[in-house]
């Protein structure tokens, strides 16, 4: 019999902990005995997961003694009190915010990216997921810069409102009714109107002028694929629930064609599907393509018509599956597989 590990969800009850467990269970993780773990005001209440009903566990309370891996996914301030708290029981943490994610000691894993830097979690039992948008694009970019070296990348993202968690999207929900029916908007968890607009700021601004969203894909990509890359990002939120889109444009070292960064793309089973044929709807969008897939979904290449060495993508992928939940999975996938 193979082995199975114990393994808590932190933040199981929301919207990427809820997929945590439902990705667990979808690839049939070996699960000796999930523990959901949330706050006290949660304890108790009952979660249903594909027609089975899990208990709420206090996380102030638990004992993570007896447990192997634990996937973390309740805020950042979580993460710095309790990280702690499972790693001095040696159980392993896969951590999904961003407070761990630029210590040089603690691993930052895209598995088809840089897998095989998992095994430096033996220094602190801790290793980081990236952001969303920060995954998406390496993952598609990854088998290019492997042929071709990527000298640079300016990037826009249209992020959808789940990434700010269910508050937003409750206040997209509530801001597109009272825009139908004539009613005053109010905003909330946004600093303007997300309904029938977009927002060109997620997160806070810092003092070169960019948002720490846009910062954080800066630092990841260098810290991920390559130190010497330069990025330009943008990061603008828009009212669609799930899935990030990208416009991803590359300056490579020499010359490449659109149709041989296809053939790479065709050749490479990393999780990249290429949806590109020049007609009406021959490309990824978030609302069709990748609703419920764990995949990153690439269109629209072609060669910029700017420079001499540039590429240009299209890249779609479900932030809150691929971006989040999912590629946590995969983590802890890799991580019993080779190292436990």
């Amino acid at each position: 019999m193979s082995k199975k590990y114990n393994v808590a969800v932190v933040g199981a009850t929301g919207a990427v902990g809820k997929m945590m467990i439902q990705i667990l269970l979808e690839r049939n993780f070996p699960i000796k005995k999930l523990y959901l773990l949330a706050s006290k005001k949660s304890e108790g209440k009952k979660l249903q997961i594909n027609g089975e009903e899990y208990l709420i566990t206090s996380l102030e309370d638990f004992d993570f003694k007896d447990t192997d891996i634990a996937l973390f996914s309740a805020g950042g301030e979580i993460s710095k009190k309790y990280a702690s708290v499972a790693t001095k029981n040696n159980t392993i943490v896969i951590d999904n915010t961003s407070f761990f994610r630029y210590e040089k000691n603690i691993p930052l894993i895209i598995p088809e990216v840089n897998g095989d830097e998992i095994s430096k979690y033996n220094e602190t039992g801790i290793i980081a997921n990236p952001n969303c948008s920060t995954i998406q694009m390496l993952v598609a970019i990854k088998p290019i810069h492997d042929v071709c070296k990527i000298k640079r990348i300016n990037v826009c993202t249209y992020q959808a409102v789940s990434g700010s968690g269910s508050l937003a999207i409750e206040e997209l929900k509530d801001q597109v009714h009272a825009y139908t029916n004539n009613k005053d908007i109010k905003s909330n968890v946004y600093p303007k109107q997300i309904a029938f607009n977009v927002i060109p700021q997620i997160d806070k601004f810092m003092d070169n002028g960019y948002t720490k969203e846009e910062m954080k894909m800066v630092w990841e990509t260098k810290k991920i694929l390559d130190n010497s890359i330069e990025v330009n990002p943008t990061t603008v939120r828009v009212p669609v629930f799930y899935g990030h889109s990208e416009a991803v444009h590359l300056e490579l070292a020499q010359k490449i064609t659109a149709n041989k960064v296809k053939d790479i793309f065709m050749d490479n089973s990393n999780d990249v599907v290429l949806i590109d044929e020049h007609k009406d709807g021959g490309y990824p969008c978030a609302a069709n393509e990748c609703e419920d897939s764990n995949d990153v979904f690439v269109g629209r290449v072609r060669e910029d018509i700017s420079i001499p060495n540039g590429i240009n993508l299209w890249v779609v992928s479900n932030n809150i599956r691929k971006g989040a939940a999912y590629n946590s999975i995969q983590i802890a996938e890799l991580l019993i597989k080779n190292y436990l």
